[in-house]
């Protein structure tokens, strides 16, 4: 669960610090004192998009901090599948929003990347906001609620995985069908590059082989005038070379090693290098004996490196890789000419990977079907609760060609009132029933959820009065199994807090600042009273707000 946040330099907040609890936790304040700033940093810190204009005026930058205790293991196991490790169930997120519009961020004091921090939320945060409820009007999301609550996860990525396999093959079909004539132009080019390709006969290294033939023979002249130089030096007919002068000096050294044996090694030294520089001149005799000024050579590699410069250029790839691309030409060859044959075998597979999708597309539709009369059962029952209690919702399917999801067209059709037809949620559906439908979505799908902390931005929308107490009822209860924030405008609902924040607004100097503070029972009654009577709060509504603390907190 979130422990403390820690928020600076956000809008109209200059530095604040909250420390949240277990149980229900409840957000309130006059409307503009700044209760979507928090649900705006949160969002910071779970690494969604945040604008630079949340930056307070005047400010470089923005900083954001959350810790949580007592992390889940899909938590942990996404820290490690990240690089990181968890600090005994801690966990601490930060990010700093700049002005430019660049942020860094950071898990557990080390560098990480907004999308880390995007990874990690799912596991931590789940919010639900007044968007989120209007997002019921996309039958397109109800799908995704049953597939929840159903544990669809395994059949769902079976079928997608069969449907991947078909939809390449289907391709490949749909390319093997297209125009004949395409086909024979294609079959034209590629002979000829096959030809050519293979023709040249080009082997892997050649090129640098060549290359180096090349330097040599055009650098014949140089080349014999330097070892000609080399042999004079170490073996000249007409003088004592250096070969012989070594000789000399070995057969000296070796006689005054008779007198004294400490010369020995120096002799020997000398002896072998007499040997070695003996073989050094008898190597260069052989080198210029076998050095060639082939000229007619010389043509013939300047005529071979024309060629591999040339297919080079023109296939777009090195030298070493036109071998490669010789056989993956002839390998596309012999496909195109094979086509029949290749087509033959396109359709018996393809046919085989539809029946096989077909059957995991089925068996995932049999499984929703089964869980979606058990979905709308339960959510019913909720909203039954939540004071709508004529309420009837019906999934209807419709079955589609293939599609991501499988073949099903799912939508939730609701009846708000007896005696009417179930239809579309977007055609009969208020905000406050909106609102309400919501939260007996999130109220079934809790068991399913692995965050340990829910946060509701004004999921009291249009409601008042015995619903409003209903919804905050029903939030008290998702409470005990989860950690809850609750950003909220009525008394009913902020009655039933285990811990109540007031997020209140001051102007000073000029400047707007906002502070959140943790409300003792007579801050609580207080700001329950406010909500209650408005602006004159009357002894009554302060009666009442201490008469709904002592029923609810009894």
């Amino acid at each position: 669960m979130i422990q403390t946040l820690y928020i600076e330099n956000i809008a109209v907040i200059e530095k604040t610090s909250i420390d949240f609890n277990s149980g229900l936790n409840v957000l309130t304040g006059e409307t503009g004192a700044g209760k979507s700033i928090i649900i705006d940093a949160i969002n910071a810190i779970m690494g969604q998009r945040t604008s630079k204009d949340i930056i307070r005026t005047g400010e470089q930058s923005a900083f954001v901090s959350a810790q949580f205790e007592n992390i889940n293991d899909e938590v942990i196991n996404k820290l490690t599948e990240l690089g990181f490790s968890d600090d005994d169930g801690t966990l601490i997120l930060q990010r700093t929003l700049n002005i430019n519009g660049k942020s860094t961020c950071k898990i557990n004091g080390r560098p990480a990347t907004v999308s880390m921090l995007k990874e990690l939320s799912g596991n931590l945060i789940n919010i639900h906001g007044q968007h989120e409820s209007y997002e019921l009007f996309s039958p397109e999301t109800h799908i995704d609620y049953i597939d929840r609550f159903g544990g669809c996860e395994e059949l769902l990525e079976d079928y997608r995985k069969k449907y991947r396999e078909y939809k390449i093959l289907k391709k490949k079909l749909n390319e093997a069908n297209a125009d004949e004539s395409e086909r024979l132009r294609e079959i034209d080019l590629l002979s000829f590059q096959s030809n050519e390709l293979f023709q040249a006969d080009i082997q892997i290294g050649e090129e640098e082989t060549l290359e180096t033939e090349r330097t040599s023979l055009m650098s014949f002249e140089k080349i014999f005038s330097l070892l000609n130089q080399a042999k004079m030096l170490l073996c000249d007919d007409n003088s004592e070379g250096g070969v012989e002068a070594v000789g000399s000096a070995a057969s000296a050294v070796q006689k005054a090693a008779s007198y004294n044996p400490e010369y020995e090694q120096i002799s020997d030294t000398l002896t072998d290098v007499y040997y070695n520089l003996k073989d050094c001149s008898d190597s260069i005799s052989d080198a210029i004996e076998n050095l060639d000024s082939d000229p007619q050579r010389l043509e013939e590699i300047e005529e071979r490196l024309d060629l591999l410069n040339r297919l080079s250029r023109k296939y777009n790839c090195p030298c070493d890789e036109l071998p490669a691309l010789a056989e993956s030409v002839q390998s596309r060859l012999d496909e195109l000419i094979n086509f029949d044959k290749n087509r033959d075998e396109l359709i018996e597979a393809c046919e085989k990977a539809e029946k096989i999708t077909m059957l995991a597309a089925e068996k995932l539709s049999e499984h929703r079907r089964k869980t979606a009369e058990e979905f709308a059962s339960k959510v019913k029952n909720e909203m039954s609760f939540l004071n709508m209690p004529n309420v009837e919702l019906v999934p209807y399917f419709e079955t589609t060609d293939f599609s991501s999801k499988g073949i099903d067209k799912v939508e939730l059709l609701i009846s708000a009132n007896p005696g009417e037809t179930p239809r579309p949620v977007a055609k009969i559906a208020s905000g406050g029933e909106l609102s309400r439908m919501m939260l007996a979505i999130k109220t079934v799908l809790s068991g399913t959820d692995t965050v340990d902390t829910l946060i509701f931005d004004e999921v009291d929308t249009g409601i008042s009065g015995s619903a409003a107490e209903k919804v905050g009822l029903k939030l008290k209860e998702v409470s005990e199994n989860s950690q809850v924030l609750c950003v909220t405008h009525q008394a009913q609902i902020a009655a039933l807090a285990d811990y109540h924040y007031l997020i209140r607004k001051q102007v000073d100097d000029g400047r707007t600042y906002t502070d959140v503070s943790r409300l003792d029972h007579d801050g609580r009654k207080n700001e329950l009273a406010r909500i209650i009577g408005g602006v004159n709060i009357t002894e009554a509504a302060f009666t009442h707000a201490e008469s709904m603390l002592n029923e609810y907190n009894n």
